[in-house]
């Protein structure tokens, strides 16, 4: 048997400083270190202080100890680059603010006007005050200031490295040289959406640093215990990633890793990994030490604190004669100061408690009016869009299948928009995809139809990035919805929240298009309808057509609305013909409006997408006098009340149809809101048609017996009737 060792195919190495290395940085530089670490310490232990006088709201996650990998790896970054981090992100969002608004330090004049808003907005933030940088949503683990290239701090281990992928990869589209910098802990270097990035920024070469803070303990486990391969950077070589691996309690070793790291992606060479070996002085959360909770040893944790980076920096710099310990004192007091400043100005004596307490100011606090502001944005993008309905447009029209309207109106907004860029599973290839929905796409419009690796969690993700982006408008497509539990933490606690979260005022232009497969044999995994799960979570935008025309009209809607927006089709609709302009793929189905497909007067049925056709289908089978109402518009924002309103008051019943599972049904909400806003015209309960409760089998009776069509409402119809005593 022969045996031939291989090699990985990215360098992966080990980098320390050196006396000769301390000997040539520049002085401005080092100043600098030690200025932002005292800044970074100093916040850090009135964070920890204010914690314990029970004025912090919520965890007091501290970096104290960590501070040197954010600072020595931030100050090798320019303006333009961009950090995100994990849930322990205040020094890495500080160091980039700082080095923002002060790229060199004064060490004989510390804190600058524009350093003392730094440290006042961050720590308003962690407080939840009004002026903090996310008004007061983001707290202590959300924490973003997008004009500093601060893309968000995030409370879920991992979850931000998907959107700062994204972010990487429209630097790159934009043509520029900028990269991004995703911070995270040994306790993510184990998550799914953080090695699916890593293989895609791979593949696609995107100028990401994954920046691993290795500070040995997730919580309490310990890195041995948590993975087979304690050397974390090793990862980066499985992906074919550039892989360092530094002593994170050495900034200016960071600095150098980083310099080197940076170089590599602004070259075009793609992504890397850095490892920087810290420690947290402090427990997962709050002011106790780990030994104090028995996961630790003293002697550990007193020779880890013999490593403080802010005691190296400061002895390298006076061994090198660059300060003194008389400036070094100066530099603390000077942090320390400050902070006591910013306390001063966002607290006070407490009249109510004990002598010395203090509590938040009470003028500070956001107001409760605040509170769902943001959950999306106004439309005031989308007020002066053409609209049009099918019956009078006046233009010519032609005759097509639903799914060539899906391509070519997609065709024709990639025609003129450049920012639209197209994403998913087999999208470039198969003549448009697993159903010809992107059909001549990725020929017409080379670059932005990206073909993905089966990896939900990063590339729905790395979309969500791109949108937050500004530059760009992803279409994400999902094969079918039940992948979506897949990437659910992308599209719920991230993209979903990103606008509210962040304090009311970003952008996210994103659609998510995905097809229901209910009747075509593929089962309890490819066969769900996903409205129930969308409709009920905040900040997304639910579409659905029922024809050709409206589809192009809700999709234009849906390609110029800067909120995330869900575009449902139907794969028993593809076939189906209809009627769209002829030389007009430009209008809009306005946001809000459903749509009369038939009027009647002894009962409203409520129904979207193929159960369009199906009700009608049955209203003619029954004689029942029905109004059809196609909601087109689903999620709570958008519905539109006056439609079904007006129609309540007309025929004083309801059925709601849809075709998918009970309990994740659309109805549901959509019932209960009925009830409590039209009560008054209800002659009978809300009636309902749905599939059953289990998920649709591959035998084609059980199947037929699990979901929706034009029989059960039938027996829904007759249902209403009977409770009208008809």
């Amino acid at each position: 048997m022969r045996r031939t060792p291989l090699e990985p195919s990215s360098p992966w190495v080990r980098v320390e400083s050196t006396p000769e290395d301390w000997d040539a940085a520049d002085p401005a530089l080092l100043a600098t270190m030690l200025g932002q670490l005292h800044l970074i310490r100093a916040f850090e232990e009135t964070v920890l202080d204010l914690a314990g006088q029970g004025l912090v709201h919520g965890p007091a996650h501290s970096s104290i100890g960590q501070e040197g990998g954010a600072v020595g790896s931030v100050l090798a970054l320019r303006a333009a680059d961009a950090v995100n981090g994990s849930h322990r992100g205040h020094h890495q969002f500080l160091a980039k603010a700082l080095s923002y608004v002060a790229p060199t330090l004064d060490l004989a004049s510390l804190v600058t006007d524009d350093l003392a808003v730094v440290l006042r907005r961050t720590l308003a933030e962690i407080l939840g005050l009004a002026e903090g940088y996310c008004r007061g949503r983001g707290g202590s683990m959300h924490l973003q200031w997008m004009e500093a290239g601060a893309l968000g701090t995030n409370a879920i281990v991992g979850g931000g490295v998907p959107m700062a992928a994204g972010n990487a990869w429209a630097q790159r589209q934009a043509g520029t040289d900028d990269v991004t910098v995703t911070y995270f802990g040994d306790g993510a270097i184990n998550i799914g959406s953080v090695l699916e990035s890593m293989n895609l920024t791979a593949a696609w070469d995107v100028p990401l640093c994954f920046f691993v803070e290795n500070n040995l303990y997730a919580v309490s486990t310990t890195v041995a215990e948590a993975t087979g391969e304690p050397r974390l950077s090793a990862r980066g070589p499985g992906f074919g990633l550039a892989s360092w691996h530094v002593d994170g309690m050495d900034p200016l070793a960071v600095h150098l890793v980083m310099t080197e790291a940076v170089e590599h992606m602004r070259s075009g060479k793609g992504p890397v990994l850095v490892e920087a070996e810290v420690y947290r002085f402090f427990h997962q959360n709050g002011p106790y030490p780990g030994s104090a909770f028995g996961y630790r040893k003293k002697d550990e944790e007193a020779q880890w604190r013999a490593r403080d980076p802010l005691e190296r920096v400061a002895t390298e710099m006076t061994e090198r004669g660059l300060v003194d310990a008389d400036t070094v004192a100066r530099v603390r007091k000077q942090a320390v100061e400050a902070m006591a400043v910013v306390v001063e100005a966002l607290t006070e004596a407490d009249p109510e408690g004990k002598p010395g307490t203090r509590r938040i100011r009470p003028d500070l606090w956001p107001s409760t009016d605040f509170v769902d502001v943001g959950v999306r944005g106004d439309l005031s993008e989308v007020a002066g869009a053409r609209t049009a309905e099918q019956e009078d447009h006046g233009g010519p029209m032609v005759t097509t299948k639903f799914v060539e309207a899906v391509s070519g109106v997609m065709n024709r907004r990639m025609g003129t928009d450049e920012r639209i860029v197209v994403l998913g599973e087999d999208v470039h290839r198969l003549g448009g995809g697993t159903n010809g929905a992107t059909k001549g796409l990725a020929d017409a419009y080379p670059g932005r139809v990206l073909g993905t690796p089966i990896s939900e969690n990063a590339f729905v993700g790395l979309g969500g990035g791109m949108a937050l982006d500004g530059r760009y408008r992803p279409v994400v497509e999902l094969m079918y919805p039940d992948f979506l539990w897949v990437a659910a933490d992308q599209l719920f606690n991230q993209i979903g929240k990103a606008r509210h979260m962040f304090g009311g005022d970003n952008a996210v232009p994103f659609v998510l298009r995905t097809k229901v497969a209910a009747g075509t044999g593929y089962g309890s995994q490819h066969s769900m309808d996903p409205t129930g799960i969308f409709a009920t979570a905040p900040g997304w935008r639910v579409v659905a057509a029922s024809t050709p025309f409206d589809y192009v009209g809700l999709m234009n809607a849906a390609l110029a609305i800067d909120d995330p927006v869900l575009v449902l089709e139907h794969v028993g609709l593809y076939g189906t013909t209809g009627e769209i302009p002829e030389d007009d793929l430009d209008f809009h189905i306005p946001v809000g409006r459903a749509k009369v497909r038939r009027e009647g007067s002894d009962v409203t049925v409520l129904t979207y997408l193929s159960m369009v056709g199906h009700s009608l289908e049955a209203v003619e089978q029954t004689g029942v006098d029905a109004e059809v109402v196609d909601l087109r518009w689903l999620d709570r924002a958008s519905i539109d009340w006056d439609t079904i309103g007006a129609s309540i008051r007309k025929t004083n019943a309801v059925l709601i149809a849809e075709q998918g599972a009970l309990g994740t049904s659309y109805g549901g909400w959509l019932a209960d809101e009925i009830q409590r806003r039209f009560f008054d015209w209800l002659d009978q309960p809300v009636q309902r048609v749905t599939g059953r409760e289990a998920s649709p089998s591959i035998s084609k009776v059980l199947e037929r017996a699990a979901i929706a069509r034009t029989e059960e409402v039938v027996a829904g119809l007759r249902r209403v009737t009977e409770g009208m005593g008809g």
